[in-house]
């Protein structure tokens, strides 16, 4: 069960309770979910019941009763307490997340670099414009190649001629200048703070890929730092750290193909996921709905920020358990999983950059 499952769990029960009349209040949107924080119970955690029980003028822990029995023996959660002054806290069925795991694994690998697309805003045409600047170009260009993975179709238009060197940042523009007929739609204009620079000038000091990171990874209202510090061979460097790990993994694979085995996401109840793994399959398993959320909210930043954070949980992974036998161990059951959810991660990693426009290579 994921941290998405798991909210939509508590939210249907939620709105279970408001339907039988038991709580008075309004459904929320969304229930945020958090991992329970060393020392506490279970494996996550709600404030919801908190939150509720103004509206419904009920005690906090009373609410969480309501709300506890409604969740008790839902599939994937073993068990639920209330801690606190209303805290819910989730253990979640060995068996049943174990296999949910797996299943997660085959699914990354069965759509290689295209897990999490979708077709969520299939039928949707969309029409992108921008001023003939660096940031907005590379901008305009990564909103487009992110609704595609959401099934829409999009047009990019420039209101002047392209800059040349646009071509060597891998930017292609459908049309430029006005149309000399309003569209039915006018076009969503992508206006993030100009970069300050041309684009041959970032090309020549920081190359192709440093440049589309360095402009895409703020947020459009923030100024990008376009520095030396983007070439930094070190995991202080945002980059390097999401490449290195992609690098990474993809060395695992070719070094168990030497030891003579492959990586199977198979389902194992006795092999119980570390906390490095279960933090690096949430992390997998959010990568739809942050693709969606990037396309949605037209901000390549939200996707940059996940590969990082999927890029810090792979190295606590790979650190706490190998997926490598280490001295005389043989490869097992253990190596297999590990090997496939770093290979998981690796595709992950891999399927987000090429949808920043930033290459991913094997080697570093």
């Amino acid at each position: 069960m994921t941290p998405a499952d798991l909210s939509s769990t508590v939210l249907h029960a939620v709105r279970r309770a408001v339907d039988e009349d038991a709580l008075r209040a309004p459904v929320p949107a969304r229930v945020r979910v958090e991992r329970t924080r060393p020392g506490g119970r279970g494996d996550f955690a709600s404030a919801v019941a908190l939150q509720l029980a103004g509206p419904a003028a009920l005690p906090a822990r009373e609410v969480a009763e309501i709300l506890r029995v409604r969740m008790a023996g839902a599939p994937g959660i073993g068990r639920v307490e209330i801690t606190g002054p209303g805290f819910l806290n989730f253990t979640l069925d060995a068996a049943t997340d174990t296999a949910a795991h797996s299943a997660l694994l085959h699914r990354v690998r069965d759509q290689g670099l295209r897990y999490g697309h979708s077709d969520a805003l299939a039928g949707v045409p969309l029409q992108f414009s921008h001023a003939r600047e660096v940031r907005a170009a590379v901008t305009a260009d990564a909103v487009r190649r992110l609704v595609r993975s959401q099934g829409a179709p999009a047009r990019v238009s420039c209101d002047e001629v392209s800059d040349p060197d646009w071509a060597r940042l891998g930017i292609a523009v459908d049309a430029h200048g006005q149309p000399p007929v309003p569209p039915a739609e006018l076009p969503t204009e992508i206006r993030p703070v100009p970069a300050g620079a041309t684009a041959g000038e970032l090309l020549e000091r920081l190359g192709p890929d440093a440049t589309r990171w360095g402009l895409l990874r703020p947020t459009g209202h923030d100024r990008a730092r376009l520095g030396d510090e983007l070439l930094v061979q070190g995991e202080g460097n945002p980059l390097f750290l999401v490449r290195y790990a992609h690098s990474r993994a993809h060395a695992l694979t070719l070094g168990a193909q030497r030891l003579g085995f492959t990586g199977e996401p198979v389902h194992h109840p006795g092999q119980p996921a570390g906390p490095e793994a279960l933090a690096l399959l949430a992390l997998i398993a959010d990568h739809p709905a942050v693709l969606a959320a990037a396309a949605r909210h037209r901000a390549p930043d939200r996707l940059a920020r996940h590969l990082e954070a999927v890029a810090h949980a792979f190295f606590d992974f790979h650190d706490a358990a190998s997926p490598l036998p280490v001295g005389d161990e043989k490869p097992s059951a253990a190596h297999r999983t590990r090997l496939a959810l770093a290979e998981a991660a690796g595709t992950v990693l891999a399927g987000g950059l090429s949808l920043l426009g930033v290459s991913a290579p094997p080697y570093l």
